[in-house]
Parts: C-alpha cells; structure tokens; sequence
C-alpha cells in the first residue's frame, strides 16, 4: 500500500511545488507592475505571493531565475502584434495606419508595465538587458514601415526617424494621455507625421524653407491668397 501512495504524493507535491512557483511569478510581475522592479523587494514578493523569503530563493536563487520567469510569463499573457500582418499590406501609408492602431492597442492594454520598466531601464541592469527584445522588436517594425517607399539619402533617413518616433511607447503615451486625443486621432497623426517626413522642408509645397546657411533660423514662405 505504501508503496503505491508514494507516486502520488510525490506528484502532489509537485503540483505544489508548481503552484508555489507560479504564484511567485505572478506577485513578482503584479508588484513589477505596480511598483517598478525597482521598487520590488523579495520581502515584498514573499508577502504577496503568502511565502517565506526562503522559499522565494528557494525556486529562484538569483534575480535572473526570477526575472526570465516573470518575463516569460507576463509575454505569453501579452504577445506583441506581429509584423507579418503588416508587412502583407501593398500600400506604405495603409500598412503605417495598420501597424500603428494594432501597436497603440497593444500598449493601452499593457500601459502599466511598460510605463514602470521604462522609468527602470536606466537603473536596474537586468531590465535593460530585458527591453533589448522589445527594442529589437520596433526596430524589425520600422523595416516594414518604410519598405516599398522608394526612399534614399536623407529622405529615407527622415522617414525612419518619423517611424521610429511614431511607434514609441511614449510617444502613444504623450499623445493619448498628456494630450487627450484619441487613439484613432493619434494614429491618423502620427501617420501624416511619417507620409510627409520625405520631402525636404521647402519643397513640394512645404511651409518652410532651409536656412540658407547654418546661422538663420528657417524662413516662412508667404502664400499670397488667389
């Protein structure tokens, strides 16, 4: 009899041992989220999760056990868009509109976490090795967006500034939150913002000039009404 109830307690225990680990990823990601890993003690993680410190060490014995779990757990639970769907799109400025209104749902929904390991980058060594995918991630992003644009030189240069700035974190948070427009709103601009960072200031219709040298600030051209 003994002998039978033996595997059964060891996969209980297991199980137990699973749920232990799983509720400490979880506390650790929610106090992540609300606090900043910076903020987040393992004395804060102990308490969330219901266990002994020593048993915080004891599933993760460093703060690289601890994070790569935290972070796998939390992108599984919010995978970025994926560039594929855009990148099947023929037309640069509908692929701009397509990826920017997927990216900014991305970040309402996950506005809080990003928001505190952002503000921890530069402090917590662990978080910047971490961010160095999602970095990765919008950098693969601008070579969709300015594929197919027919772009050279400066031109090209300008556009990938514009891309890049449009699909930052804090550029959706400055928009939508510090300026109260909408997200469609601040789609439709970023997108104007990108289809008109080409042409050079002055041409095509543009409302300035270039300097003539690099001492004048840029001239305003006067249209004279019809």
């Amino acid at each position: 009899m003994s002998s039978q109830k033996r595997p059964y307690r060891m996969k209980r225990r297991a199980e137990l041992e699973e749920q232990t680990r799983r509720r400490i990823t979880e506390s650790t990601v929610a106090l992540h989220q609300e606090l900043g890993p910076a903020r987040t003690s393992i004395s804060a993680i102990a308490e969330r999760a219901g266990v002994r410190r020593s048993t915080v060490y004891r599933h993760f014995p460093d703060e690289n056990a601890l994070f790569a779990a935290c972070s796998s757990h939390w992108r599984a639970a919010n995978p970025t868009p994926d560039p594929r769907s855009w990148a099947a799109i023929a037309n640069p400025g509908a692929r701009a509109e397509a990826a920017l209104r997927d990216l900014y749902a991305f970040y309402s929904r996950t506005e809080a976490m990003y928001a505190s390991l952002l503000r921890d980058e530069a402090v917590v060594p662990i978080v910047r090795r971490l961010l160095r995918d999602f970095h990765d991630y919008l950098r693969t992003v601008q070579d969709v967006l300015i594929a197919g644009r027919g772009l050279r030189g400066a031109a090209a240069h300008r556009t990938r500034a514009a891309i890049g700035h449009a699909l930052a974190f804090t550029t959706w948070r400055s928009l939508t939150r510090d300026h109260k427009l909408s997200a469609d709103e601040a789609v439709a601009l970023m997108v104007r913002l990108v289809e008109h960072a080409g042409p050079a200031p002055g041409r095509k219709g543009g409302a300035f000039t270039e300097p003539s040298d690099g001492k004048e600030g840029p001239k305003v051209r006067v249209r004279q009404k019809a």
